[in-house]
């Protein structure tokens, strides 16, 4: 532990790096307080609907100023705008808020905070955390729609005139975008994820952020000097002396070995013995690509589309993938862009599906599935991502979810059917396009020789195949603590998947959160694996770590462990052998990894 004292430490979650040292100041973001009250009359009705329909123009008008304003400093972020300005009319929140004005009588304050709630429920059922965390988009529309309505305008970001540590209970994307780099320290909110646009946009415009401290904004003072640690995911409240020397000595060394790390990113991720691995990064947004280059990722190696279909009455169309696909590809070309198929549940399909309800959604109608039967709709992501493939030349393909031979036929299926549309239109089409899967699901790794014969790659999606190997749901508290990457069956596995990709002769990728931690990597290079793919910020550090490993060593890395019998036997020779071969690259993070031997104690 640190030395020293302070009057409060609060843990969060680190989404942004960094340390930074200096006064809060606290942004009102509390909810909008409301009254209730019923309509007595026909003519109250339509005043209040026309009260929500005027609050929803207001809000619209002001969030494409902030558009106009964003788009030259910050054009990879106005997506996110367009997104809430769609929020405003969709039927889950617009036409829903109406409904209940005219049958429940009731003001449209309460009508629409009403509306949200329901949402609110519908995204708690998902268990998809990226998914989930959307309803932060939601909340923030409405809330934004509340101001109008009673006139209670909440504290801008806009107006900060100093250098400063911005705390808050919760962040806007459009609050976040706002802000002034060179007046934010840092950003410290009571809510928020590892996946919400305020995490990606302070990455993103590099600020140190930690999130979902619960109590942050209650507990600090404006004016109060407070620690945001941005790689720990710790707050710390009115440090004294030694605890504040402490930190500022721990800046610097961490801005020091930062410039190190960066120093690496552009280099090839090569071992000290010659064997070349390529890192790509995983991406959610549009947005997410300018980390992808700042970072040296060697591509793209998962662009989720989930996205563009959330909180629309109906699927995208054909041009607005076609026109986000190629926008990503172009800005990454030459290197590659490998598109993920659409991995939602039918719950979240579109409007007609959502009332649909399955007991485990996890393993119901979803992800390839799903596809599979919404014929059209997978037929036109198909169609978006073939037309750009013929343009750029940089695309890649890939299902998720596929449990066996007779799935993958008839994704592939399809496939070739819209192909062949597109080149009977005369619409060039990428005629070397490669397809892949992702091997995610236990039947998939049995028969992971059978489908290697049936495409271009793998890519081992490590999150579900953990989840569903471990029959272990990620966000349900009870079981989530036995949720382990690196239990010795899903090593096995991934050996398993790797050994049957390389032996057909098909390029094998991992991504997920284990390709991105860097007291993974000895072994993960044991697996021979052609890349990795993972958060665009983890790149720098997972390249410089490779740099000083050797494959040999790490073979024989990979061989040792294969032979434990528990994940903890494995965390513990990993945290060992960081700490003994790659030392300068763990030491500064002893800390907040807390089973490094410094940690314990025992650093000899």
């Amino acid at each position: 532990m640190p030395p020293g004292n302070a009057r409060m430490v609060l843990k969060g979650i680190g989404v942004a790096p960094g340390i930074a040292i200096g006064k809060a100041y606290r942004v009102d973001r509390n909810k909008v307080s409301l009254v209730y009250y019923y309509l007595p009359s026909p003519a109250q009705t339509k005043r209040e609907k026309d009260r929500f329909d005027a609050a929803v123009d207001r809000a619209e008008a002001d969030l494409k100023e902030i558009r106009a304003k964003m788009a030259g400093e910050f054009p990879e972020h106005v997506h996110i705008i367009d997104t809430h300005i769609h929020i405003l009319r969709d039927k889950m929140l617009y036409d829903e808020t109406i409904r209940i004005i005219e049958e429940q009588q009731i003001n449209a304050e309460w009508a629409l905070r009403q509306s949200l709630e329901n949402a609110q429920h519908i995204f708690a059922k998902i268990d998809d955390e990226y998914i989930r965390s959307r309803f932060s988009d939601v909340d923030f529309v409405a809330e934004r729609v509340l101001e109008n309505l009673t006139g209670q305008n909440k504290q801008s970001v806009a107006g900060i005139r100093e250098r400063v540590i911005v705390v808050a209970q919760d962040l806007s994307p459009a609050d976040t975008i706002q802000l002034q780099v060179e007046k934010t320290l840092a950003i410290a909110t009571d809510m928020g994820g590892k996946t919400s646009h305020t995490a990606i946009i302070t990455r993103s415009l590099d600020i140190p952020a930690v999130v979902g401290l619960e109590n942050v904004y209650q507990a600090v003072r404006s004016g109060e000097l407070m620690v945001v640690d941005g790689h720990a995911g710790k707050v710390i409240i009115d440090p004294d002396e030694e605890l504040l020397n402490y930190y500022y000595e721990r800046q610097y060394q961490l801005e020091r070995y930062r410039k190190e790390v960066v120093r690496c990113a552009e280099l090839p991720a090569e071992t000290e013995d010659g064997y070349n691995i390529k890192i790509q990064a995983n991406i959610e947004l549009l947005e997410e690509v300018v980390a992808v280059i700042d970072n040296g990722a060697e591509g793209v190696g998962l662009y989720r589309t989930e996205y563009l279909y959330l909180n629309l009455d109906q699927p995208p169309t054909e041009e607005t993938l076609f026109w986000d696909y190629r926008e990503v590809a172009e800005i990454i070309y030459p290197e590659m862009v490998t598109i993920r198929t659409l991995d939602l549940g039918a719950d979240k399909l579109n409007t007609r599906m959502r009332g649909s309800t399955e007991t485990n959604p996890a393993l119901g109608l979803r992800s390839i599935r799903l596809c599979l039967q919404e014929d059209i709709t997978f037929r036109t992501q198909l169609r978006a991502i073939l037309r750009v493939s013929g343009i750029t030349k940089n695309i890649k393909i890939m299902f998720p979810m596929i449990s066996g031979v007779g799935e993958l036929r008839a994704a592939k299926a399809v496939l070739e059917e819209v192909k062949q549309s597109l080149i009977k239109e005369s619409i060039e089409v990428d005629e070397n396009l490669q397809v892949g899967i992702m091997i995610e699901v236990p039947s998939a790794v049995a028969v992971a020789d059978l489908l290697a014969r049936e495409v271009d790659f793998f890519s081992i999606g490590t999150n579900d195949l953990v989840q569903y190997a471990l029959a272990i749901d990620r966000v349900n508290e009870n079981v989530a603590h036995l949720y382990e990457p690196l239990h010795p069956a899903i090593l096995r596995m991934i050996k398993q998947a790797a050994d049957a990709g390389r032996q057909a002769g098909i390029s094998v990728s991992l991504c997920g959160e284990l390709a991105g931690e860097p007291l993974y990597i000895p072994i993960l290079l044991g697996f021979e694996l052609d890349s990795l793919s993972m958060n665009p910020l983890a790149v720098p550090r997972v390249k410089k770590i490779i740099r000083n490993a050797s494959i040999e060593e790490s073979k024989d890395y990979l061989n040792e462990v294969l032979h434990f019998t528990t994940a903890g036997q494995i965390n513990e020779y990993l945290c060992n052998l960081a700490w003994r071969r790659f030392r300068e690259d763990f030491e500064l993070f002893a800390d907040e990894m807390g089973n490094l031997p410094a940690a314990s104690g025992n650093g000899q």
